[in-house]
């Protein structure tokens, strides 16, 4: 891809959110609008490289969208139905064409509205982050379903039941009133953090990141926290953010290997994120409430901030976790904590932690826990059973970087005793 390829498609994504808000706004329906709005975009990838882009770009697509917005609107079984709905929502003089050099509204963003929109407690988390990438991040279809790992015609069909269901539920395209802004903003966090999840470690697949997913969280949860920046929950989830995904550059190797934290070059952090976040986060803190998001950002500010791994003050880092447990009930956070405590009061006490979560019904079975235990039971010296446990969770994890990293350990593992029992023969 050229520079130029890459200055329209940077361009682009950051406009389809706007383009798509006006034409939301004026009809009220956000599924045809989407429709139209992908068109328009089709249309600026065609010209735009040939013609080179026009003196207003977002005029431009506001003008195509809108005349392909019209003639779905006048299709065959469709247009009663949805210029009835456009009837009903917006006066008569809403729905003339916009001028090229017409601005959005200065105390309106339609790109939030959007996002809240897309986030609707109503859709399934899977839906929520599908419609967010697509209508909020600019993706298409195809990427999105390469990112998730699943057939193109898989994602679009999740897409359309989430247009389908934002449809149904004739929501009003405007920020939710205050009354209702609590719980919609949870949502919409929820979401963020689903997606810089996936991109900072895959499920499954052979990268063990997904860059363009945990950079379009990040860029996402900014546009959030700007206009929310009192909000110190957001504040917290960006903190988490750009201090977990500092450590990126130095969490692989040169084939892609993954390296744990312990073994990290931290001269290849990004120092720069990591003072952000750390700002961040000591800026909320004090302001409260205190959220889950504050407190995971609080711990990975500890980790980026230990000039060593063995420097990590892990006592604080376990007050935290103990902190984290008690708000959220996760058991991914007792796994953790499970750990903590070892690393604070020693293996024993680390593996009877996790001898309490082994029946959880979310854990059982899963990779990270019999991973969890087997650097528990190589800290305490138990090779084989060790060896045992990264060998089952190696093979309970579809991400293949994880896979090789336990299997080479358990195979190290193994090698180490039998060398110990030839020595001892």
């Amino acid at each position: 891809m050229t520079t130029t390829d890459r200055r329209t498609e940077d361009l682009l994504r950051e406009l389809a959110p706007q383009v798509l808000g006006v034409l939301a706004r004026r009809f009220g329906d956000f599924a045809t609008a989407e429709d139209a709005v992908q068109e328009a975009l089709l249309a600026a990838v065609t010209q735009w490289p040939a013609e080179g882009p026009p003196a207003n770009p977002r005029g431009w697509l506001i003008q195509v969208a809108y005349r392909r917005m019209i003639e779905l609107v006048r299709g065959e079984t469709a247009r009663r139905r949805r210029e009835d709905l456009a009837t009903r929502r917006e006066p008569d003089g809403r729905r003339s064409a916009p001028g090229a050099d017409e601005e959005l509204a200065a105390d309106r963003d339609d790109s939030l509205i959007l996002l809240f929109l897309s986030c609707h407690p109503a859709l399934s988390p899977a839906s929520a982050v599908a419609l967010t990438l697509r209508a909020v991040g600019g993706l298409t279809t195809a990427e999105i379903a390469h990112a998730f790992l699943v057939p193109e015609t898989t994602m679009a069909q999740r897409i359309s039941r989430a247009k389908q269901g934002i449809r149904s539920s004739a929501l009003p395209f405007r920020m939710p009133e205050r009354a209702e802004l609590g719980g919609r903003l949870a949502a919409v966090r929820h979401v963020l953090y689903l997606i810089f999840t996936e991109g900072h470690t895959s499920s499954a697949g052979p990268d063990l990141h997904r860059v363009d997913l945990s950079a379009e969280a990040i860029r996402l949860t900014r546009a959030l926290h700007a206009r929310l920046p009192d909000d110190s929950e957001t504040a917290g989830l960006l903190a988490m953010m750009l201090l977990t995904e500092a450590r990126r550059p130095a969490r692989t190797g040169p084939s892609g290997e993954l390296i744990t934290l312990a073994d990290q070059d931290r001269g290849r952090w990004d120092a720069a994120a990591i003072a952000e976040g750390v700002a961040l986060v000591t800026h909320a803190l004090p302001r409260g409430p205190v959220g889950p998001y504050q407190v995971q950002a609080a711990i990975a500010a500890l980790h980026d901030e230990a000039l060593s791994a063995e420097q990590t003050d892990w006592p604080q880092i376990l007050a935290l976790y103990e902190v984290l447990e008690g708000q959220s009930g996760n058991p991914v956070v007792a796994l953790n904590r499970a750990v903590a405590t070892a690393m604070v009061h020693g293996p024993a006490a680390g593996l009877a932690a996790l001898a309490e979560l082994a029946a959880h019904p979310r854990l059982a079975g899963h990779h990270r826990l019999f991973a969890a235990r087997a650097h528990l039971h190589e800290m305490a010296g138990d090779r084989d059973r060790a060896a045992a446990d990264y060998r089952a969770a190696a093979g309970r994890t579809n991400s293949l970087p994880e896979q090789r990293y336990l299997t080479m350990r358990a195979a190290r593992l193994a090698a180490g005793s039998a060398a110990t029992e030839t020595d001892e023969g």
